[in-house]
């Protein structure tokens, strides 16, 4: 039996390690794809089976280079989870400029080219998914989030495209929308007093991350969203 490939680009301490344990324990040989090496590294002799790629996803050529050297080493991906993101806060009138265009970069441009790398393959095999890990930034564009929501509702709306685009071909494409804090060090450090069950953990959506790239074809999910039990919305 063919291995499965899973790719995860943004493999970071929260949502990217936990996707790339949950699909390492499912039978999957996992590309992780993130900027830092020793975390990759870390990962790598964690988790039996994945292995890791120093990658800037902003950047076509090393896009191009990474995907071509996960094609020689595990094969190609049926799974590409987008999970890299650029962010920053600040009104419209306080943000950087250049800093809005590079979280675009990342958030935006990074979902075309992984996919139009590895969406025809998949389209060729019949079968593939395509996830991208979102948040409320892509729905509504709040005043502190100038420098972020129109890049993540710009990512939304690609992801959209490519799924009325890509979905009768075969491969299904979907949209999580993640309206929660996630649990990490630096997010606990931020809100101490906030109980357990204000956050969403990490494990919790790579599990509806799995559960989405596996749908039966009969019954396919695009936007799906995800938040605490007690979160305001």
């Amino acid at each position: 039996m063919t291995e499965r490939i899973c790719l995860i680009s943004g493999a970071g301490p929260g949502t990217g390690s936990a996707l790339a344990r949950r699909f390492a324990e499912g039978g999957y040989r996992v590309a992780m794809l993130a900027r830092n090496e020793e975390r990759l590294a870390a990962l790598e002799a964690e988790l039996p089976g994945t292995k890791g790629y120093r990658c800037d996803v902003s950047d076509s050529a090393q896009v191009e280079a990474v995907a071509s050297a996960v094609e020689r080493d595990l094969g190609s991906p049926s799974v590409v989870v987008h999970n890299a993101v650029g962010g920053a806060f600040g009104t419209f009138q306080e943000i950087d400029p250049a800093i809005l265009n590079r979280n675009f970069q990342v958030n935006t441009m990074g979902l075309l080219y992984l996919a139009r790398r590895f969406a025809p393959a998949m389209v060729s095999a019949g079968e593939g998914a395509i996830i991208v890990t979102g948040n409320t930034s892509a729905l509504r564009g709040k005043p502190g989030f100038a420098g972020f929501a129109p890049t993540k509702a710009a990512q939304r709306i690609l992801a959209e495209a490519m799924a009325r685009d890509l979905g009768p071909r075969g491969v299904h494409v979907a949209y999580l929308v993640v309206d929660a804090v996630i649990d990490l060090e630096w997010t606990r450090k931020r809100w101490p007093e906030r109980p357990d069950d204000f956050f969403i953990k990490p494990r919790a959506i790579s599990d509806e991350i799995w559960h989405v790239a596996h749908q039966d074809r009969s019954a396919w999910s695009f936007n799906v969203e995800l938040r605490p039990f007690g979160e305001a919305w």
